[in-house]
């Protein structure tokens, strides 16, 4: 419905803010660590969004980054992950360390994560890991044509799982690596600077 909402943030609460524009406030729930980073009052601020649509409720979830909401998207739709669970996780997690632990099988990461316990973060990582398998195979095989000759590559093929498990396509990451040193950089430091370049384009 809204690609991103941008306009005067009105009212910071502990678990939404209002932005007005023109007049109209749309309330817009956020994660604590978004809502203390997003600016003061009066600010002209711009939050990507998320709108769900129900029956008797119609609700805006904002984020301050693209990596954060395909985060979220990609949290809710897992069994068992509701959008206030999204939100603390992404108070607690950078998308990157929850694209590397997602690839890594790491539950530890998620249990830091208040009411998240080794089943609920066994099921994150087991639905997501599922979701990206075919499409994981198609970048290795054509991924690895490119970057056979790197020394690199077992880092590479697990940071474009990482990548892809935050939504990105096979094509733009193949873009945004080649304008990376990438023989000379670990799983992390490859997630990291790609979303830098990702977010980019």
């Amino acid at each position: 419905m809204f690609a991103y909402i941008k306009g005067f943030l009105e009212i910071k609460e502990n678990n939404y803010i209002v932005i007005d524009i023109n007049g109209l406030g749309y309330k817009v729930f956020m994660s604590q660590n978004n809502i203390d980073n997003i600016g003061n009052i009066g600010d002209i601020v711009k939050v990507y969004t998320y709108v769900r649509v129900r029956e008797d409720d119609i609700s805006i979830y904002g984020f301050l980054t693209q990596e954060q909401l395909k985060m979220f998207e990609l949290l809710i739709s897992v069994s068992g992950v509701g959008a206030k669970s999204a939100l603390v996780m992404l108070s607690c997690i950078e998308p990157s360390d929850f694209a590397i632990a997602v690839i890594s099988g790491n539950v530890k990461v998620l249990t830091k994560v208040p009411g998240i316990g080794n089943k609920s973060a066994q099921r994150i990582i087991l639905e997501l890991k599922d979701k990206l398998k075919e499409e994981q195979l198609d970048a290795e095989n054509s991924n690895n044509l490119k970057l056979k000759e790197k020394d690199n590559s077992e880092n590479i093929n697990e940071a474009f799982s990482g990548l892809m498990v935050l939504g990105y396509s096979r094509k733009d990451i193949e873009k945004a690596f080649e304008h990376l040193d990438v023989d000379n950089l670990s799983i992390e430091d490859l997630i990291k600077k790609g979303l830098v370049l990702l977010s980019q384009k």
